[in-house]
């Protein structure tokens, strides 16, 4: 995890058409954005814990830029040049909550920001990646559940950090999740995911569980 802290995790929703159509959504024209605060980071290695009592929860798996500059209003070169670190992480979701907080108009952070709803590998140099054609992958148990690569995505890496700035300040450590392809569904106890980011240098796999 990176020694700075971030203050803040921000989220792009639906920038996967696959995954919009898969919820019954609408493919968005500009991105939706939500924000994840810092007690919802935990590390891939330690676990997954699902909350109980809440209906079912998803597994969304990203690819996951941080922040290494403070941008502003950046432009597109700016945005690039800020990112100093990718990982993959997983923006976990109690589906039937967000359903319910939806239906009735309201925000979903019960659903998006609880304690351990975003986990981080550890981080990477960017150049180990061309941002706009990267591949990624979730099994679990061994079976192949999401396949994401960014060419795919609505709205690509560089051009969301630029973006997103317009609307926040982003502040040294901060992360961008970027949009889960299609593929989620609910974890159960005991399943082993691996998740694998394809790099010029080979690939990067990390291991997890769900706790309980």
């Amino acid at each position: 995890m990176s020694t700075n802290s971030p203050s803040k995790i921000v989220c792009v929703g639906r920038n996967y058409a696959d995954h919009a159509k898969e919820l019954g959504n609408a493919v968005p024209d500009t991105p939706i954005l939500f924000i994840k605060p810092p007690s919802s980071l935990r590390a891939l290695a330690d676990g997954i814990v699902i909350p109980q009592g809440l209906g079912e929860c998803h597994f969304e798996t990203e690819l996951c830029v941080r922040i290494g500059t403070p941008l502003k209003n950046a432009s597109r070169e700016q945005a690039a040049l800020a990112i100093d670190a990718v990982t993959l992480g997983l923006d976990l979701t109690l589906r039937d909550l967000q359903n319910t907080l939806k239906a009735n108009g309201h925000p979903w952070e019960r659903a998006k920001a609880f304690d351990g709803a975003c986990l981080l590998g550890e981080w990477l140099s960017p150049a180990m990646l061309d941002l706009a054609q990267a591949e990624f992958e979730l099994q679990i148990n061994g079976v192949q559940r999401q396949h994401g690569h960014t060419a795919q995505m609505i709205f690509d890496v560089v051009g969301l950090v630029a973006h997103i700035s317009h609307s926040f300040s982003l502040c040294v450590g901060d992360v961008v999740m970027t949009g889960t392809p299609a593929g989620v569904a609910a974890l159960q106890a005991g399943d082993q995911l691996q998740m694998r980011l394809h790099t010029q240098l080979g690939a990067v796999d990390w291991h997890t569980e769900v706790l309980g």
